[in-house]
C-alpha cells in the first residue's frame, strides 16, 4: 500500500451564518482594515492514509468527511490529495 497526504477544507456553507467570520470581520474593520467584503471560517484537517491508489485514498477521505469531518447540513469540504512522500523520519518536521 501507498502512503496518501489528504488536506481536507471544511468551509461553513454560503448563506449560512458564521459567527466567528463575523467577530474576525468586526476586529478587522476595528483595526482599520477596511475594504472586507466579508470573512469566513473553516478548517484544515490533514490526514496522512495508506491506499492502494489515489483514488481509494479520496473515496476513503470522503467517507471520512460525510460521516464525522464535515457536518452535512452545514458545510462543505474539498479535498487535496497527494501521494506522500517516502521519509525515514515517523511523523517528524524537519528543523
Amino acid at each position: 500500500m501507498k502512503r496518501f497526504h489528504v488536506e481536507v477544507r471544511v468551509k461553513p456553507r454560503p448563506g449560512l451564518l458564521d459567527p466567528e467570520g463575523k467577530a474576525i470581520h468586526h476586529a478587522l474593520d476595528s483595526l482599520g482594515y477596511e475594504g472586507l467584503a466579508g470573512v469566513r471560517v473553516g478548517k484544515v484537517i490533514d490526514l496522512e492514509l495508506a491506499a492502494g491508489n489515489r483514488e481509494e485514498a479520496d473515496a476513503r477521505a470522503r467517507e471520512m468527511c460525510r460521516k464525522l469531518l464535515a457536518n452535512p447540513v452545514t458545510e462543505d469540504f474539498e479535498l487535496a490529495v497527494a501521494e506522500a512522500p517516502e521519509s525515514d523520519d515517523e511523523g517528524g518536521q524537519a528543523s
